[in-house]
């Protein structure tokens, strides 16, 4: 809202200061700090009222160090990473941009599936939560409309050069990063369903290569359930992975930050013909998001660091977990969620191997046997006695590691 505001200013009354607002950088920078602003300090708050409400954790005994000690510790304070996602990307993002409504969108959703696991769990007293079957037809259900949205909408493109050699730079950075100039070479932008495949030197994929014996116009149904699937599994590994103190938040906030250097490379016509990357118009506006993003995990952390005094639930762990699968999606870097969202998928890894093992050993050998100590991944380690803190930190040591991987992948082909 304030870029329609300080656009209007500045072009009927020529404010002083209002033509900031036109720079990704600017507005991406205050989007953050408002949303860490937002977390830190309404973030007490919101604790205080869920003690009220006696909205405490029911923890499971499951023979952890510390755990019982957690018992009672308030929990869906999702609520605030949501507030403090949305309310920024109102705020200083173009509301008109495809990219942010299609993530608006998804944030409330995912956030609306884990309020009502939560509200269940806490208020009906059922530990259970929302049945998981009504979960994942929430999950395909998003992914049924980001698959769908970025296969038809108009405002999904790429752009494609007629001649490599012609490609132009616009006059200056500056104006570049406004998002108004385009090159002046032979280029037009299309309709297409192409990916990046990493570490590879001629690194775009066409969907339609899945499947070459039918025409291009059905490429939108594979595109559409290959979205289904990482939304899907994005969020249930976020999910998954909100064990410990801290863990999903700071390692969302590490996978946010790449997102955003992603998002913003592919939207900048100077360095993504700088790294041969593919452009995507308007992507650009994906930094203000992803900056809101990285500032409510970043932010959340005040209070769910080790030890915690507010717990996400699964009303902030699988929001987190579909905005980040839709970011992906949206700057065509969803082949490199393995290495981006690394901890995601080992923590995923360890709970299917640890039982299909047990299922199988109990099969063959009337026993069933484990791989690990106890799954998802982070409480193997916790039944090894390593501190919780400690876990977490390593956890996101490597996760910085695997960040910094995926990053490399934009030069090294």
């Amino acid at each position: 809202m304030f870029y329609y505001l300080f656009d209007f200013l500045q072009r009927q009354f020529d404010v002083p200061g209002a033509g900031v607002f036109q720079y990704i950088s600017f507005r991406a920078s205050a989007a953050m700090l408002v949303s860490l602003l937002i977390t830190i300090t309404f973030g007490e708050r919101l604790i205080n009222m869920l003690r009220r409400l006696q909205v405490g954790e029911s923890i499971r005994d499951l023979g952890l160090d510390g755990q019982m000690e957690k018992k009672g510790t308030p929990t869906m304070g999702g609520l605030i990473i949501i507030a403090a996602i949305v309310l920024p990307a109102l705020l200083f993002a173009k509301l008109d941009n495809v990219y942010i409504i299609l993530l608006l969108v998804s944030t409330l959703w995912m956030g609306a599936i884990g309020f009502l696991d939560d509200y269940i769990k806490v208020f009906r007293k059922n530990k259970e939560g929302l049945a998981g079957k009504f979960k994942i037809v929430g999950q395909v259900g998003l992914g049924l409309i980001v698959g769908l949205v970025l296969s038809f909408n108009d405002g999904v493109v790429v752009r494609e050069y007629e001649n490599q050699e012609e490609k132009a730079t616009v006059e200056t950075l500056a104006q570049n990063s406004q998002q108004r100039d385009a090159p002046d070479g032979e280029f037009k932008d299309v309709k297409a369903t192409i990916t990046t495949i990493p570490f590879l030197k001629h690194n775009e994929f066409d969907y339609h290569d899945l499947i070459p014996f039918l025409p291009r116009d059905y490429t939108w149904i594979i595109y559409t359930l290959i979205s289904i699937f990482i939304v899907t599994a994005v969020s249930n590994g976020a999910n998954l992975t909100d064990g410990i103190d801290g863990l999903a938040a700071g390692s969302s906030a590490i996978i946010g930050v790449v997102l955003g250097v992603f998002a913003y490379l592919s939207g900048n016509t100077i360095f993504s013909e700088y790294l041969d990357i593919m452009y995507i118009p308007n992507s650009g506006e994906l930094v203000i998001f992803c900056a809101a993003f990285v500032g409510a995990c970043a932010g959340f952390l005040w209070y769910n660091a080790f030890p915690a005094q507010v717990f996400m639930g699964d009303t902030g762990s699988l929001s987190i977990g579909g905005v980040i699968a839709v970011l992906a999606l949206t700057v065509r870097k969803e082949l490199l969620l393995p290495i981006v969202c690394g901890i995601f998928f080992v923590e995923s890894l360890s709970v299917i191997l640890q039982v299909a093992y047990f299922k199988y050993t109990k099969k063959k050998y009337g026993e069933g046997r484990r791989i690990f100590l106890m799954s998802p991944l982070h409480h193997h380690y916790q039944k090894k006695g390593i501190q919780e803190a400690k876990i977490v930190t390593r956890f996101w040591l490597v996760g910085i590691l695997l960040a910094l991987l995926a990053l490399i992948t934009l030069k090294l082909r």
